[in-house]
């Protein structure tokens, strides 16, 4: 039976074994987040924290931090949304799906008069004050539903619902009545702000958390504008969710915790730092305050959270449920595109690699890209996806088997193939992810495309010259300057300038993160023997990526020694979470 509330969830994975309970005393300031980020590296269960320092609710971990138990908890409308997803990739098959006309009606909200949120009141400072990271400038909520409506034409159909976080603590805020609202480039509720501003009006918001566990991945659901996420939620849901009005807006009755207010035009506070998803802080910079009218709770409510930081986290399972749900629908929203892989390792948004038609001249031998370019201009146009900054495109012709969700095969044969002095196509000067600081400056960067076509050009190198660390086949690291690559021949056709050559060679998802979160493209490549022409920018020898950490980038992530201690120590024999992690 289909999920009424997140306690039904939680009873369910607990009797199927896929969830512990943590009844010792810790603290939401750093002691939780270390437990669930070593519980959700070790591939662990679900965790229940009883007993909360300084709250009385309950708080719960790593919901989605494995694929299969993300799969499992939204079993009651997962295959609703394939079918969905299919037949909007292929309407002819609709014989194949003879119950989906039944399942779409869950995406229809049931309006309600009341129902268990709006039963209790509470407050901000009463709430979990989850602090994850040792620099955060507060506390936070870090997997909210965060709903708006367009203010000019109000209602659900043109509502937005997106996950933001929201910092309840700390800076400036008022106690109790003002959260911080981190809201980034390309998301909904930007719109709805931005009309309520004309109008000279404050947005309501309503910010829910718990729930179903269908509202957490609706709202992490990256739909085309215009498509409400409240819908995706029912049909995920596997029934139509039960909503009431609450202040200014509704609410989903059947969620754990409501937080009613009102962004007011004009009113900005700093917020932040706090610890992201690309392994940095994300500084303070001013956003939007939300004015708190409101908090609702319901009688057995819980609190539930993660934790973000050097990818794989939990939201890398978000990552991989997504591109499930969605691979088969992308080719109709991007003509001559057949798959895309936003690289986790890389942090998102850094590095994303594509698999694109090459069909421009088929009568012609392929030595240059030319549809894949215009592919290219597709994917930098296409909501959440221009916000890559690295793309590498191939041409599925050149290889039929080829896998963008195989990192280092795509890599060898975009390697193979590139032809630097054509190949690279820079955009300066343009948007990039709010959390990247890579060039300075916020919101501020350039974007690389490297299309490579045809047969491969070389063989690449796989034993390192003296002064460099092998990382791939013709991919090095040094720490040398760009003159000590002057010599090297034509199978090593990348480098990777860092500060610790042996620690990005380790791993493939080392050098994946440092190289691509490291690096402006318009300021860090370089190249040998480069040279312009009608303003076109290449090289004839290897590319070189400076990934050194420079003094405008944004600290990197460390764990508290204390905290991480006292995590350590619940996994000891005897202890609650032995065996966990």
């Amino acid at each position: 039976m289909a999920y009424h509330s997140l306690s039904d969830c939680v009873t369910d994975l607990e009797r199927s074994g896929r969830l512990r309970r943590v009844e010792v005393e810790l603290d939401p300031r750093l002691e939780i987040p270390a437990v669930q980020r070593l519980a959700c590296a070790a591939g662990g269960p679900a965790l229940l924290f009883t007993r909360v320092r300084g709250s009385r609710f309950p708080m719960l971990a790593n919901l989605f931090a494995t694929a299969e138990r993300a799969r499992y908890v939204l079993r009651h409308g997962y295959r609703a949304v394939e079918a969905t997803m299919a037949l909007k990739a292929d309407p002819r098959r609709f014989w194949r799906y003879p119950g989906l006309p039944l399942s779409l009606l869950s995406c229809l909200p049931r309006r309600v008069r009341t129902g268990p949120v709006l039963t209790g009141r509470t407050r901000l400072s009463e709430l979990p004050q989850l602090v994850c990271w040792p620099e955060d400038g507060g506390a936070f909520l870090t997997l909210p539903a965060v709903y708006s409506e367009d203010p000019a034409r109000p209602g659900w159909m043109r509502s937005n619902l997106g996950m933001y976080r929201c910092q309840i603590s700390g800076n400036d805020y008022e106690s109790d009545r003002e959260c911080g609202l981190h809201y980034q480039l390309h998301r909904g509720i930007g719109i709805h702000h931005a009309r309520a501003l004309e109008r000279g009006q404050a947005l309501p918001v309503n910010v829910f958390l718990g729930g179903p566990p269908a509202l957490t991945l609706a709202a992490v659901m990256p739909l085309p504008e215009g498509l409400p996420e409240v819908a995706l939620a029912g049909l995920l849901a596997g029934r139509p969710l039960a909503w009431a009005r609450a202040g200014a807006l509704s609410v989903p009755v059947e969620c754990d915790f409501c937080l009613v207010g009102r962004i007011q035009p004009g009113k900005l506070k700093p917020e932040g730092p706090f610890g992201d998803h690309l392994g940095y802080y994300s500084l303070r910079h001013d956003f939007p305050v939300l004015e708190v009218e409101a908090v609702y709770h319901r009688p057995d409510a819980i609190f539930p959270f993660t934790t973000v930081g050097r990818p794989p986290q939990e939201d890398s399972v978000f990552g991989q449920i997504i591109h499930e749900l969605t691979a088969p629908v992308l080719p109709t929203v991007l003509p001559g595109v057949h798959a895309v892989n936003a690289v986790d390792e890389a942090g998102v948004h850094p590095l994303l690699l594509a698999l694109a038609s090459e069909r421009y001249t088929p009568y012609q031998k392929r030595t240059r890209p030319q549809e894949l370019l215009t592919a290219a201009n597709a994917i930098l146009g296409h909501g959440q996806l221009s916000l890559a900054k690295y793309v590498l495109l191939a041409a599925r012709e050149d290889d039929p088997g080829l896998d963008v969700h195989q990192v280092e095969r795509f890599l060898a044969h975009v390697l193979e193939r590139v032809d630097w002095r054509t190949d690279l196509h820079f955009q300066t000067q343009t948007t990039v992810d709010t959390l990247d600081y890579s060039s300075g400056t916020m919101h501020l960067g350039s974007k690389l495309v490297v299309a490579a076509v045809g047969p491969p050009r070389r063989e690449l190198g796989r034993e390192a010259p003296e002064g460099f660390c092998l990382v791939l086949p013709g991919v090095l690291a040094t720490n040398r300057p760009l003159e000590a690559c002057v010599e090297l021949g034509d199978e090593w056709p990348l480098v990777v300038r860092c500060d610790d050559p042996a620690f990005l060679a380790r791993r493939l998802a080392n050098f994946l993160w440092i190289a691509f979160t490291r690096s402006d493209p318009a300021r860090d490549v370089r190249g040998v023997g480069e040279l312009t022409e009608h303003k076109h920018w290449g090289c004839t020898g290897a590319l070189v990526i400076d990934a050194r950490l420079k003094p405008h980038h944004a600290p990197a992530l460390v764990e508290d020694p204390a905290a991480l201690v006292r995590a350590q120590s619940l996994a000891a024999p005897g202890g609650p979470l032995h065996g966990v992690y």
